[in-house]
């Protein structure tokens, strides 16, 4: 069993960055692709980014290209998404979430384990 943990969101003015953080519990983390989903009122959660295990291989949304990086320190079994050059549009609730013995997958429904979640609004 995984459990995880975001930190890092919070009230930001378009234009500035955020790092969130994804702390996860368990022996296993090394071994998992790890995403970024978001999820705004009244939309769908969607994919924003992914990594898998080795952190050799990234993959984002065409929205957050050139603005987000994923990466992950399994020393410390933390995830991160640095987001710079934040846009209103990327206010929503951020996720992250793990896939045990996976490759980098773009699917919320192939990842078993996810955070709480962390509020990012960016203001205009």
């Amino acid at each position: 069993q995984v459990q995880l943990l975001e930190f890092g969101g919070g009230l930001v003015q378009a234009g500035g960055s955020l790092r969130l953080s994804c702390a996860a519990s368990g022996r296993t983390f090394s071994s998992y692709a790890m995403g970024w989903f978001r999820q705004a009122p009244g939309k769908e959660r969607e994919f924003v980014a992914a990594i898998n295990w080795s952190g050799t291989s990234t993959d984002y949304t065409d929205s957050v290209k050139g603005r987000f990086t994923i990466s992950r320190d399994n020393a410390k079994r933390t995830v991160y998404l640095q987001m710079n050059s934040l846009k209103p549009e990327d206010t929503a609730v951020y996720y992250c979430a793990g896939r045990p013995w996976g490759g980098i997958s773009w699917a919320s429904t192939e990842y078993d384990y996810w955070g709480q979640g962390t509020q990012v609004t960016v203001s205009s």
